[in-house]
């Protein structure tokens, strides 16, 4: 029997290697894969880092709702005073809009001083 040509028997070995360890191959790409959908499992667009802030995001956002509706009911409670509370409207008139009754004299002060105020000490010399 003639032996067979070397260019047929490259491939027939080439087979042959590639059926004994098509086992470790494929073990090889499972393992890739594994390691490629896990990475994107955790840092992907929708990974578990995405979703751990997406949670702070919405408690933040719960917390935010629950002020804003003591905002909400604080400010309701205010306005149901002004429509029916004489005093109250008379607070709020006195308070914001400076009215006073015929005869009173409103004295305001100042908390701190303008910054536009005199120097304390106007003999020192300015420096330069």
């Amino acid at each position: 029997m003639n032996p067979p040509a070397p260019h047929i028997a490259m491939p027939r070995r080439t087979a042959g290697w590639l059926y004994r360890m098509r086992r470790r191959i494929a073990t090889g790409i499972a393992i890739v894969a594994a390691v490629f959908f896990g990475y994107h499992a955790v840092f992907g667009e929708n990974g578990v880092n995405v979703y751990e802030q997406k949670r702070a995001e919405d408690r933040s956002l719960q917390k935010q709702i629950v002020d804003l509706k003591q905002e909400n009911d604080h400010l309701h409670q205010h306005v149901q005073q002004l429509k029916s509370d004489p005093d109250a409207i008379e607070h709020e008139a006195r308070e914001r809009l400076h009215y006073a009754r015929p005869g009173e004299v409103i004295w305001t002060l100042n908390d701190r001083p303008s910054d536009t105020a005199a120097p304390a000490n106007p003999a020192a010399p300015a420096k330069k």
